[in-house]
């Protein structure tokens, strides 16, 4: 087996091996301007923003899931399976929504006497 490789490499003219060095250079030049775009400072920047964008994007796309559930799980509290206002939970709820206001009114006028 060694011979039969030996004969064949010694059989190839003077041409096909610089073709081949040739095609060789050129496939090393490639690899080469390739490395130059992928460690260029622009090239690295662009791929750390772009996965900044698509991790502050999926965590936002979860926050809103989260979000709508929630508006989803208040809105059972105070609307029935028809659609219609559950008036005995919508009245004190606004009841301590106003207390709140109210509260928060005096404290603001309290700090300013």
């Amino acid at each position: 087996m060694g011979e039969a490789s030996t004969q064949d490499k010694s059989a190839r003219t003077t041409a096909q091996i610089e073709a081949d060095i040739e095609n060789a250079r050129g496939r090393l030049a490639a690899t080469l301007d390739e490395l130059a775009v992928r460690v260029h400072p622009s090239t690295i920047s662009a791929q750390v923003k772009a996965k900044a964008v698509a991790s502050v994007e999926e965590k936002a796309g979860r926050a809103y899931v989260a979000a709508s559930g929630l508006v989803d799980k208040v809105r059972a509290q105070f609307v029935d399976e028809k659609g219609q206002p559950r008036r005995e939970r919508i009245v004190p709820a606004a009841l301590v929504g106003v207390g709140l206001v109210l509260l928060v009114a005096s404290s603001r006028k309290r700090r300013k006497d």
